[in-house]
C-alpha cells in the first residue's frame, strides 16, 4: 500500500489529503502537525476549518485510510510521498523584510525529513513558495541524505476558499513540476498516478520545477491584478457617475477578458494574494528587474488605496467624524463561505475606524470573537506564523464588541458596513434595521450585495462601491 504523509494540517493540507484519501482508497494518508489542538480538532466533530463539503469527506475516510496525528516523525519515516504544506510567512525583519518569504518552517521540515528517513522518498512542495525553493530544499536533503534518494516535486494548489472541495473534486488543472532527469520524470509519474484516480489526464500538466513554482505566483498575481483593476475603475465610476456593475458587465462580455474576478469590492484578502505578489516583487528585484517589480507592487497599492478610500468615505459622510459613534460591521471573513480572516480587508477598515475612535459591533456567521480580537491586535504579518508562535492572549480592543446576530450588531448604530458578501446579508429585514438605528442611518456596502434603491426608499443613505453617489454623499466628498 502506497503511504502519503502531509506535514501541515491547515487550509491546504487538510482538505487536499481528505480528498486524496476519498478518491484513492488503496492509499493510506496521514496528515501530521505539531499543533495538538489542531490535530484534536481534525479528529473531533468540530473541524478546525469551515469549508462546505469538507466534513462529509473527512467523516467518510477518517480512521479507514485517513489519519490525523501529532507523531510527525513516525509518519514521515513510513511515507513514500511526503507533501510539505507548512507556513511560508512574509519576513518581518532582515534581508527582504516585508516582501521575501520566510522559509524557516520549510527548512526545518526538510531537515527533519532528511533526519528520520530510512527509505527513498518523493518530497512534494504544496505550500506557495518562492521560485527556486526546490533547489534549496534539494540541497538540504542531499547533503543530509545518508545515501537515501530524494526527488523534489512542485505541486502548487489552486484552491479557492469556500469552494475548495469542489475545486479538488473537479480541478481546472493539476500542476506537477519536477527535474528533467529520468528519476525526476519517474517521480512525476508516481504523483500523476495518484491524481489520475479521479482527474482526467488532459487536466494534469507537467513542467519543470521552476515553471511550476512560478506558475502559482503568476496565477495569484494575475487574479489580484484583475481585482485591483476593477477597483481602480470603481473610483473613476464614482467620480463620473458611471456604474461599475454595468462597466464590468460590458467589458466581461469580451471573450478575451471574460467576466470572472471583475466584481468591485472593498479590496482583496486571503492568505495568498498579497503575500505572493510581495514575493514576486522581491524575486523581480533580486533578478535586476525593478520595472517589473514596480508594476506588480502597484496591484498592492491599489488594494490598500481601496480600503483607505472606503474608510474615508464613511468618515466624510458622517459629518467628518465617527468618534464615539456605533458602527455595525457585517462580515469579517475575507470572503463568504469561509471562516478565514487572513489579510481580510475588514482588518484595515476596522483599524481605520478605530483610529477615528469609532465603537464597532461586529457580526460574522463563521468567525469567533477570539479570532477577531486577535486579528485587530496583531502586527501585520504575524497571522502567518504557526498558532503557537502567535500572541497567546491578544489584548482586547475595548471599542470592539462581537455579537452573534446582525440585528444586535445594528441596533442603535449610526452606520452599517458590509464587508463580506454572505448571502444572509441580502435577505435581512432592512426596515427593522432602519427603525432601530440612529438617524440619519447610513449603509456602506463594501461588496455591492444590497439593493441600494430599495434601501434609499426605506430612508437609508447608501454608499455602494463604484455606483453613482446619492446627493448626500456628493455634498460630503471623501478625501482620498
Amino acid at each position: 500500500m502506497v503511504k502519503i504523509c502531509c506535514i501541515g494540517a491547515g487550509y491546504v493540507g487538510g482538505p487536499t489529503m481528505a480528498v486524496i484519501a476519498l478518491k484513492c482508497p488503496d492509499i493510506e494518508v496521514a496528515v501530521v502537525d505539531i499543533s495538538v489542538p489542531r490535530i484534536n480538532a481534525w479528529n473531533s466533530d468540530q473541524l478546525p476549518i469551515y469549508e462546505p463539503g469538507l466534513e462529509d469527506v473527512v467523516k467518510q475516510c477518517r480512521g479507514k485510510n485517513l489519519f490525523f496525528s501529532t507523531d510527525v516523525e513516525k509518519h514521515v519515516c513510513e511515507a513514500d510521498i511526503v507533501f510539505v504544506s507548512v507556513n511560508t510567512p512574509t519576513k518581518t525583519r532582515g534581508l527582504g523584510a516585508g516582501k521575501a518569504a520566510d522559509l524557516t518552517y520549510w527548512e526545518s521540515a526538510a531537515r527533519m525529513i532528511a533526519d528520520v528517513s530510512k527509505s527513498d522518498k518523493i518530497v512534494v512542495e504544496k505550500s506557495t513558495v518562492p521560485v527556486k525553493t526546490a533547489e534549496a530544499i534539494e540541497k538540504i536533503l542531499t547533503h543530509n541524505s545518508k545515501g537515501i534518494n530524494f526527488q523534489i516535486l512542485s505541486n502548487p494548489e489552486f484552491l479557492a476558499e469556500g469552494t475548495a472541495i469542489e475545486d479538488l473534486f473537479k480541478p481546472d488543472r493539476v500542476l506537477i513540476g519536477g527535474r528533467e532527469t529520468p528519476e525526476g520524470q519517474k517521480a512525476i509519474k508516481t504523483l500523476k498516478d495518484v491524481y489520475a484516480h479521479w482527474v482526467p489526464e488532459e487536466n494534469i500538466i507537467t513542467t519543470n520545477l521552476w515553471s511550476a513554482e512560478l506558475s502559482k505566483l503568476a496565477a495569484n498575481a494575475f487574479l489580484a491584478q484583475r481585482i485591483s483593476s476593477v477597483n481602480a475603475m470603481s473610483a473613476l465610476c464614482e467620480a463620473t457617475g458611471a456604474n461599475v456593475t454595468e462597466v464590468s458587465y460590458a467589458i466581461g462580455k469580451d471573450t478575451r477578458i471574460g467576466s470572472k474576478f471583475l466584481n468591485p469590492s472593498v479590496g482583496f484578502g486571503g492568505s495568498c494574494f498579497q503575500k505572493d505578489i510581495l514575493n514576486l516583487v522581491y524575486i523581480c528585484e533580486c533578478n535586476g528587474l525593478p520595472e517589473v517589480a514596480e508594476y506588480w507592487r502597484q496591484v498592492i497599492k491599489i488594494n490598500d488605496y481601496q480600503k483607505s478610500r472606503f474608510v474615508n468615505r464613511i468618515v466624510a459622510s458622517m459629518f467628518n467624524t465617527v468618534s464615539n459613534k456605533k458602527i455595525a460591521v457585517l462580515g469579517f471573513a475575507f470572503k463568504k463561505d469561509t471562516g478565514d480572516t487572513r489579510e481580510t480587508p475588514a482588518i484595515d477598515v476596522c483599524k481605520g475606524l478605530l483610529g477615528d475612535k469609532a465603537r464597532l459591533s461586529i457580526y460574522d456567521p463563521q468567525v469567533t470573537e477570539d479570532q477577531i480580537q486577535r486579528d485587530l491586535s496583531m502586527n501585520k504579518f504575524d497571522w502567518d506564523h504557526p498558532l503557537h508562535l502567535q500572541p497567546m492572549s491578544p489584548s482586547t480592543v475595548k471599542q470592539v464588541s462581537v455579537v452573534w446576530d446582525a440585528y444586535v450588531a445594528t441596533k442603535d448604530a449610526h452606520g452599517v458596513c458590509i464587508l463580506t458578501e454572505w448571502n444572509e446579508f441580502k435577505t435581512l429585514d432592512y426596515q427593522k434595521i432602519y427603525d432601530n438605528m440612529q438617524k440619519p442611518a447610513f449603509i456602506f456596502d463594501g461588496r455591492n450585495v444590497v439593493d441600494a434603491e430599495k434601501l434609499r426608499e426605506i430612508g437609508f443613505i447608501v454608499y455602494s462601491i463604484g455606483k453613482p453617489l446619492d446627493a448626500w454623499l456628493k455634498d460630503m466628498p471623501a478625501v482620498a
